[in-house]
């Protein structure tokens, strides 16, 4: 870390957070251009770990909603990878191919630095392992980076693993069947995880349906895996037993869930529920719902390895496959009680919370 270059341009405010939550901070900064929140969900059970996510949000409310929702999201996903550490995430508002530079990275590293080891970030939506790189020279508390003793480097390699253990145990519980051979899957999302994953799902035999909106992913997907392309809306109504949602969160809308043509659902996104309604609708229509923090906790096990500095290579392979038997058992629970799969996977998370609390 290098000595940090002057403030003096820079304000930090510390905002109201949501019932529940333990900070929110906004972050800005004249001389660079940034415009940064971080939210703190919890940290009982460690110091809070989650991405940075960089945006064009419209609205600065926009940006509260999703940086608070994201770091509530990454308790419950530490928590279900039995990792020791917290909750919480970031934002930078803008547009990432026209504000980005270095130097705004680097303020946002002195951003991250202001919370003294509260807080870790790493990669998300628009931030590259480069881009760490740089706000690594202010502060201490990054992850994700390609460079150092514990260099975890991008973290989306592993991430599409756990997805694809965590969609083939779905599919062996709703679709009773052992392998992915002939199995018709609909990847949403051909970013660095969603790709992955689809590389994994082609060479296990799987006839896959894709959709983008960066045209040579798709070129791609067709080049490399015989998939079929479709539309950014028309995904939803693919003709597949597996649905995959790798891009965005909240697509699970009440209209989505009546066009699905899946009996399984299980992807890489955040947040996939438009509302936690919408588990108890997928429910009634037949889908097994995959819960999402669960499924794509690869990919902060990986980044947590370089957080907790362990040498030990086989521990982060221990949580990767522990990831699939928290999932066992919340399909299990949901089958034996009724109950929709992400009530159940909350409650299991919330049970770990009061015990933490206790």
């Amino acid at each position: 870390m290098n000595k940090p270059f002057s403030i003096v341009s820079m304000q930090i405010d510390e905002l109201k957070p949501s019932r529940g939550y333990e900070r929110l901070v906004r972050c800005r900064d004249t001389t660079t251009g940034l415009d940064a929140l971080i939210s703190i969900h919890s940290t009982k059970f460690g110091p809070a770990a989650g991405g940075c996510r960089m945006w064009a949000y419209t609205r600065l409310e926009d940006a509260i909603y999703d940086v608070e929702r994201l770091s509530r999201g990454m308790t419950y996903k530490n928590a279900a990878a039995d990792l020791p550490l917290g909750g919480g995430k970031s934002v930078i508002i803008g547009d990432p191919d026209k504000i980005k530079t270095p130097a705004l990275m680097r303020a946002f590293g002195q951003f991250i630095e202001h919370f003294n080891g509260t807080y870790y970030t790493a990669e998300d939506v628009g931030i590259s392992p480069n881009d760490m790189a740089h706000a690594a020279e202010m502060t201490r508390y990054v992850a994700g980076l390609e460079t150092g003793e514990f260099a975890s480097g991008d973290p989306s390699p592993v991430t599409a693993r756990g997805v694809y253990l965590c969609l083939k145990k779905t599919a062996e519980v709703r679709l009773g069947v052992n392998n992915l051979s002939g199995m018709r899957i609909a990847v949403q999302g051909l970013g660095n995880v969603g790709m992955a994953l689809a590389e994994m799902l082609h060479n296990d035999g799987a006839v896959l349906t894709v959709s983008d909106i960066n045209k040579d992913r798709l070129t791609e997907a067709r080049s490399r895996f015989g998939a079929a392309e479709v539309g950014l809306n028309d995904i939803y109504d693919a003709d597949v037993d597996i649905f995959a949602p790798c891009a965005l969160g909240g697509v699970l809308t009440p209209d989505v869930i009546s066009r699905l043509r899946a009996r399984v659902v299980a992807g890489a996104a955040n947040n996939q529920l438009s509302t936690p309604d919408c588990g108890q609708l997928l429910q009634q229509e037949g889908i097994l719902y995959a819960p999402d923090y669960i499924v794509n906790g690869g990919g902060i096990v990986n980044v947590a390895v370089e957080i907790l500095g362990k040498t030990d290579p086989e521990w982060g392979e221990r949580r990767i496959l522990g990831l699939v038997d928290t999932l066992n058992t919340v399909l299990t629970r949901a089958a034996q009680t009724g109950t929709p799969t992400n009530i159940v996977a909350d409650a299991l998370i919330d049970e770990k919370l009061e015990r933490a609390n206790g």
